[in-house]
């Protein structure tokens, strides 16, 4: 009767890990899936996107400008609030003059 319930207790451990670990794995942030690359949005969702874009820069204003114009162009807002870029490949490789990015 012991074994019997030491069995049943470790399969039951050994299905949690498991559904753990596949739940775990369809959470994760993939970059090359949702509504992220060139192309993927309307003109009308850029200020939305860029409003969440920039939402954590004491630049608010300049970051707002740049991102509208990026956006505008591209049709592409990486995710998260910095970095991300290259989900975006128009949005990553606008540069200004002196070489720098254009977009936040």
């Amino acid at each position: 009767m012991s074994r019997l319930a030491c069995l049943l207790l470790l399969a039951l451990l050994g299905i949690s890990m498991v559904a753990t670990t596949v739940m775990a794995k369809e959470s994760q942030y993939h970059p090359d899936s949702g509504n992220y690359g060139p192309g993927s949005l309307k003109s009308y969702q850029c200020p939305s996107q860029c409003t969440r874009r920039c939402s954590r820069t004491q630049y608010r204003k300049p970051c707002m400008f740049f991102c509208q114009k990026c956006c505008a162009k591209c049709l592409c807002v990486p995710p998260g609030y910095y970095g991300n870029k290259s989900v975006c490949p128009c949005y990553n490789n606008w540069k200004t003059k002196r070489g720098g990015p254009k977009c936040p």
